[in-house]
């Protein structure tokens, strides 16, 4: 096991990184898994429902993390989502446990050489970034001995009598136009509203909130909202790319608000395969797409505090 937190990422080194984290997501596909929705509260699955979190810092992992850390979770049969480095366990007084293996996460920024500087000075026009990946190594804190004892806690679940107000008022306040009826699930971009069909429609009613947010994960890609692409035609390679976001979208919504939902797009898994063999990085775009919009659409939470204007969002993206 290694101790050391970050590792420098040459260019085949970072190439090598995307095709690690997407050879695994499709390789759950392909076994019939879908990683964003996973049986929380059973035996399969011994921890609660929710997002990741730093268990020093108590923020919550994003993007690819969560699906990362979700499996791990999963194949390792973790009882919690609290996670942290080497160094942060001992900082607290405890210490990883020896022989225990971490979960690589990785850190997405960018940077602007300084020659890149100089050229766009020099001819008046804007540098370009370019994108990088920092791997990280961090450790359940259930591979961990001597942490406090509020620190190995799990947050209790929230009560099920909470779950369907707080969707409710969530779709209000965000002011999207939701309507209710028919027989199908969908979002119009040109007129910019949501319909799904009614609760009582749904086998099992719990699963109308996953679907109403999913489309309202659609509708937060709008123009006027996080300016999404929304052009994608059915059964192309952008349509697939934005199903695989709103699916995200709404998994991580659902984790936060202690939802769990049981339905499976299994109908849409032989086009995302198609996209991910495709192009390595997609996923991991969707994740990080999926966790702004998340973001986005928790705001409207009873209780949440509300964002930056989506503009100053836009502009630091």
């Amino acid at each position: 096991m290694s101790r050391h937190e970050r590792t420098p990422r040459t260019g085949a080194d970072r190439a090598n990184l995307y095709d690690e984290i997407t050879g695994k997501i499709i390789a759950e596909l392909e076994a019939g898994r879908v990683p964003w929705v996973q049986p929380w509260g059973t035996s399969a699955a011994k921890a609660p429902l929710g997002l990741p979190r730093n268990a020093t810092t108590s923020r919550c992992y994003s993007g690819i993390n969560v699906l990362i850390l979700w499996g791990a979770v999963i194949e390792h049969g973790f009882p919690g989502q609290g996670w942290l480095t080497f160094r942060q366990a001992l900082s607290l007084g405890g210490h990883v446990r020896k022989g225990e293996r971490g979960t690589t996460v990785v850190y997405a920024d960018r940077f602007t050489p300084e020659d890149e500087k100089r050229r766009a000075f020099e001819a008046g026009e804007e540098a370009h970034a370019i994108p990088f990946l920092k791997r990280f190594t961090v450790f359940n804190t259930a591979q961990c001995d001597g942490l406090p004892d509020d620190i190995e806690a799990a947050a209790p679940p929230p009560p099920p009598g909470m779950i369907e107000p707080q969707v409710e008022a969530l779709i209000k306040a965000t002011g999207i136009d939701f309507r209710i009826g028919g027989n199908r699930a969908f979002y119009v971009p040109s007129l910019d509203y949501v319909q799904v069909p009614p609760p009582a429609a749904y086998y099992e009613p719990i699963n109308w909130h996953r679907t109403a947010l999913h489309e309202l994960g659609h509708a937060s890609g709008a123009e006027h909202r996080l300016n999404r692409n929304l052009s994608g035609s059915f059964g192309s390679k952008l349509y697939s790319v934005e199903e695989i976001t709103a699916e995200l979208i709404s998994a991580f919504c659902c984790a936060s608000l202690g939802i769990v939902p049981t339905v499976r797009h299994a109908d849409y898994i032989g086009s995302w395969l198609e996209v991910l063999r495709e192009d390595n990085r997609a996923i991991v775009r969707a994740a990080s797409q999926a966790s702004k919009a998340a973001d986005w659409l928790l705001s409207f939470a009873p209780g949440a505090e509300r964002l930056p204007d989506t503009n100053d969002m836009r502009r630091a993206a």
